[in-house]
């Protein structure tokens, strides 16, 4: 009995100390429109690793200065080449495709439970939002998901 006991116990730490990853898809065209991000919205744990997928070319993916959570690293791919981010920081992460950002190609991430810095992100995402040629609702309507 103490031996299945220990598997169990064993099992249980082992799965729990693996962390997810996801696939995040850089499109032209997508399921809610053109020049996204698919999952756009995403809600993960901390520790999980996002791998941004260069599905199509000349796009990127980086993080946007004042919508990370303080403390937290940025990040930033050359276009059309995968990269991937591991979380270490709960928190509201807001991303865009840099040249594509006109377009509203744009994203973000709920790591964990805290959104303490959702306030922050979403008067830095308006104030963005008023630079967009198209979709100026899609950044307020992917941060109104979380």
């Amino acid at each position: 009995m103490k031996n299945y006991i220990f598997l169990f116990c064993f099992f249980v730490t082992t799965f729990d100390m693996h962390a997810a990853e996801y696939n995040v898809k850089m499109l032209n065209q997508g399921a809610s429109g053109v020049m996204v991000f698919e999952p756009a919205v995403l809600k993960i744990n901390k520790g999980d690793t996002v791998n941004f997928i260069a599905t199509d070319p000349a796009h990127n993916s980086a993080s946007l200065s004042g919508m990370i959570p303080n403390g937290a690293t940025s990040w930033s791919s050359d276009l059309s080449k995968n990269i991937s981010v591991t979380f270490d920081k709960e928190g509201v992460y807001a991303y865009q495709c840099t040249p594509h950002a006109v377009m509203a190609m744009v994203g973000v991430i709920q790591v964990g439970d805290d959104k303490s810095n959702l306030d922050e992100v979403k008067i830095a995402a308006s104030n963005m939002s008023n630079m967009f040629v198209m979709n100026k609702d899609r950044f307020a309507n992917y941060l109104n998901q979380l």
